[in-house]
């Protein structure tokens, strides 16, 4: 499955120590692999067709990505502070999901 990464978390994977972006590119590389079979506990549903990959260590990170024909579109991430989401974040990847579907046509 092709996995395309948007441009903030680039940003983000670049800001990772070298143990943090390693386990990153594990987890989107069975993101690849695996596609839509890939569940907990590297992947979880959230709502409205969005999924997280989550990458688990001394800080946790998220992505936000959600599935259209062969593709995952990673559109938004950020490092988790606290145990449950934070709710701008999930709408800010929600706002993403759609200016993507749009933008893109989708």
């Amino acid at each position: 499955m092709k996995v395309i990464i948007d441009d903030d978390t680039y940003k983000l994977l670049d800001s990772l120590n070298a143990k943090e972006y390693a386990k990153c590119l594990r987890i989107i590389g069975l993101l690849e692999e695996h596609g839509q079979v890939l569940g907990m506990p590297q992947s979880r549903y959230i709502s409205d067709g969005l999924l997280e990959l989550r990458v688990r260590g001394k800080r946790e990170l998220r992505m936000f990505y959600f599935f259209h024909n062969k593709s995952a579109f990673i559109i938004h991430s950020f490092i988790k502070k606290t145990q449950n989401t934070p709710p701008q974040e999930l709408r800010k990847a929600l706002k993403k999901k759609s200016e993507h579907l749009r933008d893109y046509n989708l």
